[in-house]
């Protein structure tokens, strides 16, 4: 990517706990991302990222305080690249257990539940990740290889043709959801080491491939 066109890559800011270190992360690959709660310099940009922590209902009450839900589903339809990371994986599914039953995005079918009786939780620290695809964003990452995790509850799509990773915590959670040019992961890339920054590298190689034409607000 040329210099001129790294501030196209946007992170959203909406106050997640993890914001600075997703933007340290691809700041560390050579990009200078822009972090900004702005729904229309998202709009504007070429690739951007969701990061996440937290309860998923609380993070859709932020995004739609911010203008963020219709931005969002604008991305999705119009198949802009956009990472989104742990709860920003959970809101894309229809709706919450956490706290009671709550709407999210709706972008893709199912529910976000706890996690198992009889396990640890929260799921925190490091575990497998199974490839269920061989999707270019696994490229040069080994099959089964670790990741950091931190997260009571997971998402479960009905459309297991989105499941792209799986990993064993009591129960086989989706671990990475592919849809079209939204990639999410149930772990943190940014927390993972350098397998972590290889799943950032292969998802800004895809959008620098894809090279969508810059929008506006509309």
């Amino acid at each position: 990517m040329k210099s001129s066109d790294r501030r196209e890559i946007t992170i959203i800011d909406y106050g997640a706990g993890n914001l600075r270190s997703v933007a340290n992360a691809v700041i560390k690959l050579g990009y200078e991302p822009v972090v900004t709660g702005n729904p229309d310099k998202v709009l504007a940009a070429r690739i951007v990222i969701l990061p996440g922590v937290g309860a998923a209902a609380d993070t859709v009450h932020s995004l739609r305080e911010l203008g963020m839900e219709a931005v969002i589903r604008r991305l999705v339809r119009e198949k802009r690249p956009l990472l989104a990371i742990c709860v920003g994986l959970q809101v894309m599914l229809s709706e919450t257990e956490e706290g009671g039953r709550h709407p999210c995005f709706g972008i893709v079918p199912g529910r976000v539940k706890r996690l198992p009786e009889g396990q640890k939780v929260p799921h925190m620290g490091w575990n497998q990740v199974k490839q269920r695809t061989s999707h270019p964003i696994f490229q040069g990452i080994p099959d089964e290889a670790n990741f950091y995790f931190a997260h009571s509850y997971y998402a479960d799509p009905s459309d297991t043709s989105a499941v792209a990773g799986t990993t064993d915590c009591g129960a086989s959670i989706c671990s990475v959801l592919i849809k079209d040019n939204l990639v999410a992961t149930q772990f943190h890339p940014e927390k993972s080491g350098d397998y972590g920054l290889r799943i950032y590298t292969n998802f800004l190689r895809l959008a620098e491939q894809s090279q969508p034409e810059r929008r506006t607000r509309q």
